[in-house]
């Protein structure tokens, strides 16, 4: 297990080098510079040749793998340098949004799980019955309405109409509840959906059918066999959307005004702020890195039949 671990990390780093290269090559070829944002963010136009020598001075005239190795040494002590839009550094501006982003993850997925997995196992138990019936209905409901139009309607009636919950902002409980349930509503629907189809396959195999037949209680081959195998791939999806939410859902953030970094990345595309958008990028690569060698570890101890790494 050991060695699989180190094999995989040691596989990550060309990856995050990977993308961190493509990232900067495409920021290095658009239409702008840190030197032009700076003078069109105070609404001013700069000299040219001021200009000209403030981009000598930070080194933006020298080649693209220079400045690459030097962005990348910096990143390495932590130095992802200035933010135009903000005017601080890019680690300051990361470091006050991150904790806002990871708390509203925390509360979207536990929603998630709260009502996810009960509502799947009652939507497959009872199949084609009228509990599954509604069940299936709202997951198809949940699925398919917009993220940012379910925003706006809770926005409408919680906020506007029964005045209950703020519009917009990060401060309070209360501030939370509207953006989890956004994000939450979505994953649920997905998650109940995909795991009532795993329960009713595992439901339909022969070891279900060995343990029935030994006079062992339905509800406990559900729940201590049929369970288990049958979250297996929830897992993978669970990892992916640890990654989503943790990359900062920008959408939802963005309509509810939520200070965290998917907020921050979409001003920054706006503001045309490149450090903090590779610093964004460099975050969400690390992330989904990491989430999916946390699964695939995960996995071993779940199922002892997954062998990793050829083992």
């Amino acid at each position: 297990m050991l060695s699989y671990v180190f094999k995989r990390i040691l596989h990550l780093i060309p990856v995050m080098l990977g993308v961190t290269f493509l990232t900067f090559l495409l920021l290095s070829v658009a239409p702008s510079d840190p030197v032009t944002q700076k003078y069109l963010s105070m609404g001013v136009s700069g000299d040219a040749a001021v200009m000209e020598a403030e981009r000598e001075e930070l080194g933006l005239n020298d080649p693209l793998l220079v400045r690459y190795g030097r962005w990348m040494a910096d990143a390495l002590r932590g130095d992802f340098g200035k933010s135009v839009k903000y005017g601080g550094t890019v680690k300051d501006e990361m470091s006050k949004r991150l904790p806002k982003t990871i708390i509203l993850a925390v509360c979207s997925l536990i929603l998630t799980v709260l009502f996810a997995v009960p509502l799947g196992i009652l939507s497959a138990v009872y199949k084609n019955r009228a509990a599954d019936y509604i069940i299936r209905f709202l997951s198809f409901i949940g699925v398919s309405i917009p993220s940012f139009w379910l925003g706006l309607l809770l926005i409408y009636w919680f906020s506007l109409k029964l005045n209950l919950l703020p519009v917009i902002g990060t401060k309070g409980i209360k501030s939370l509840i509207m953006p989890s349930v956004t994000l939450a509503v979505w994953m649920t629907a997905t998650y109940i959906r995909r795991l009532r189809a795993n329960i009713l396959e595992e439901i339909n195999k022969e070891y279900v059918t060995g343990l029935l037949s030994k006079g062992i209680r339905r509800g406990k081959v559900l729940i201590r066999h049929v369970l288990p195998n049958a979250l297996l791939s929830i897992i993978t999806m669970f990892g992916m959307s640890i990654g989503s939410v943790l990359g900062g859902a920008t959408v939802v953030e963005s309509i509810f005004e939520y200070q965290g970094v998917g907020k921050m990345a979409a001003d920054a595309v706006t503001g045309r702020d490149y450090n903090l958008i590779q610093a964004y990028v460099v975050w969400m690569a690390f992330i989904y890195v990491i989430v999916n060698l946390t699964v695939d570890i995960l996995y071993r101890y779940l199922d002892p039949r997954i062998r990793l790494g050829g083992e």
